[in-house]
């Protein structure tokens, strides 16, 4: 079977940045529903529309084409004695944005009675490279099309 729209494609994803640091190994499965469901990046989808089962390709992607670029304005600090217990470096918190509207931080460091947050995506302004081998590709389900994503093994549970 073909990757078209409404098919859930399973497929193993290798993903480095330009200088050959992994930031996930492809070792797990994953699986997506395609057709412009942003559940994958759009030049990763085209790339794979009319494939099957099999196929293999390494893309890499600007940065614009995947997170982004690093906006410093959501790099900010709260008082240590505001923060939730229990969240630690590396964990998040949600907050308002510099736009007034809730967004997820990382918190990045905890210095004295400061609490350093970072707004960004952690491979925002990083050129990536995706080494993709699909495994699988059937039709989706009527429920996977109504919710815009994969159930089941590798994909998401209910």
């Amino acid at each position: 079977m073909k990757i078209t729209q409404n098919t859930a494609v399973t497929l193993r994803m290798k993903v480095t940045d330009s200088q050959g640091q992994v930031y996930d190994d492809g070792k797990h499965p994953v699986s997506y529903l395609h057709g412009d469901y942003d559940n994958l990046f759009p030049k990763l989808e085209a790339a794979l529309e009319g494939q099957e089962a099999g196929y293999q390709t390494t893309l890499q992607l600007a940065t614009e084409d995947t997170f982004g670029e690093r906006d410093e304005a959501l790099v900010t600090t709260m008082p240590k004695a505001e923060f939730p217990p229990g969240i630690k470096v590396g964990g998040q918190i949600r907050r308002p944005g510099p736009d007034g509207q809730a967004r997820y931080y990382f918190v990045t460091k905890i210095k004295g009675p400061t609490v350093l947050l970072d707004g960004n995506h952690p491979l925002c302004g990083k050129t990536l490279r995706f080494a993709i081998q699909v495994l699988d590709v059937r039709a989706a389900t009527a429920e996977e099309i109504a919710h815009q994503h994969v159930h089941g093994e590798h994909g998401h549970q209910h």
